[in-house]
């Protein structure tokens, strides 16, 4: 098992197994108009087109899955900065905006829930990487009592902070694991209906395979999330909130010390609470991170761009991760930004946009869904 004391960049966290500094650096992604755009109508440079493929399959919807037609689209983002909610990170790993095919494939409209994952881990006796003890060999140098069963929660400070340190708001809790998102004192119970978080790439990975489906690729996931619109910086278009409407799970109020919950959500919401893309898809944009297949690089694009001027065809990803923020850390991308995201840290809610997780990492903000090949 790889060394669990990194995750998803813009959000580290002490493991307090007392490594020393550096063993403990910790990358979490997060972490850091009023007519909805049409299929055909370019947004930004580099947007052309998308072209959807088969409106339909012939085939039964399998239960909670919708149909993704596949097609052509422009992969990737503009620099956000500037325009209205787009943050202060250029996202340079989110382009050059390239041209992408991808075949049709169903996919779940929302998150993995807690009863959902609860079914499975009933059916197969699944222990979380959360729930297993760090292992003494991974950390030779750690005391046998801080070797302990626990994952990555957020924890806001009491006041106002400078942006540039997020060991001021992420702490290492024993205990906490899928059943107790926050710690031993925190209970799933009357949440059934809440996305699964404290999931690493391993269990949701475990979770595909027993349901029969599979992660989706980082092309699957952005098609799907645009939902046969052209360009646009939303699930939904291009106003963040239309006719001053919450469209995402997102952080209201300064960050990180006060969230003022005008969505009316803390922490992850309920499944489905927010309007579908015109996919049918719901919380492609917040609430919280969703695993990708795809190893994650920051020039991943760049390279494709060199390897052909040709639309990709059914991008898989890089064959090897490599993160120069800690070249070591093996890491998948993550979708979809969370209820953490805002413009003043993480403005990871804009379609195109990408975020890395290291794979043994979970945290309260991170879950996943699936999608299923046709037969």
């Amino acid at each position: 098992m790889a060394a669990r004391s990194s995750v998803p960049r813009d959000v580290p966290w002490p493991l307090l197994l007392g490594l020393g500094a550096a063993a403990v650096l910790a990358a979490v992604v997060l972490l850091a108009t009023r007519d909805a755009p049409r299929a055909g109508r370019a947004q930004g440079r580099g947007f052309e087109a998308t072209r959807p493929g088969s409106a339909a399959s012939a085939a039964e919807p399998p239960r909670g899955m919708v149909w993704i037609p596949g097609g052509e689209f422009s992969m990737g983002c503009d620099d956000p900065r500037g325009r209205p909610f787009g943050g202060n990170d250029p996202m340079p790993d989110g382009r050059p905006v390239h041209r992408v095919h991808v075949d049709g494939f169903w996919m779940d409209t929302t998150e993995v829930t807690n009863d959902q994952f609860a079914t499975f881990a009933a059916a197969t006796g699944y222990v979380t990487v959360a729930e297993t003890p760090p292992r003494a060999e991974d950390f030779p140098e750690a005391p046998a009592e801080n070797l302990v069963a626990g994952s990555i929660v957020f924890a806001p400070p009491e006041g106002p902070v400078s942006l540039d340190n997020h060991y001021q708001w992420w702490t290492y809790v024993p205990g906490a694991c899928w059943r107790s998102p926050t710690g031993p004192d925190s209970s799933i119970e009357g949440h059934g209906g809440d996305p699964v978080v404290q999931i690493a790439y391993d269990d949701a990975v475990a979770f595909a395979t027993w349901a029969g489906k599979r992660l989706p690729t980082e092309a699957e996931w952005e098609f799907a999330a645009r939902g046969g619109m052209t360009g646009s910086m939303y699930p939904w278009g291009d106003e963040f909130h239309p006719e001053g409407r919450e469209m995402a799970n997102i952080w209201q109020g300064p960050f990180p010390a006060n969230n003022t919950a005008a969505d009316g959500f803390v922490f992850a919401a309920p499944v489905a609470t927010f309007p579908a893309n015109p996919y049918g898809l719901y919380d492609m944009s917040g609430n919280v991170w969703e695993w990708c297949s795809d190893w994650y690089r920051p020039d991943t694009y760049a390279r494709d761009a060199r390897r052909s001027a040709q639309p990709l065809r059914n991008p898989q990803g890089p064959d090897t991760s490599h993160d120069p923020q800690e070249p070591g850390q093996a890491k998948r991308a993550l979708r979809g930004g969370s209820f953490l995201c805002t413009d003043q840290y993480c403005s990871r809610y804009i379609v195109g946009t990408r975020g890395k997780g290291e794979v043994s990492s979970g945290a309260n903000h991170i879950g996943f869904r699936c999608v299923r090949s046709p037969e």
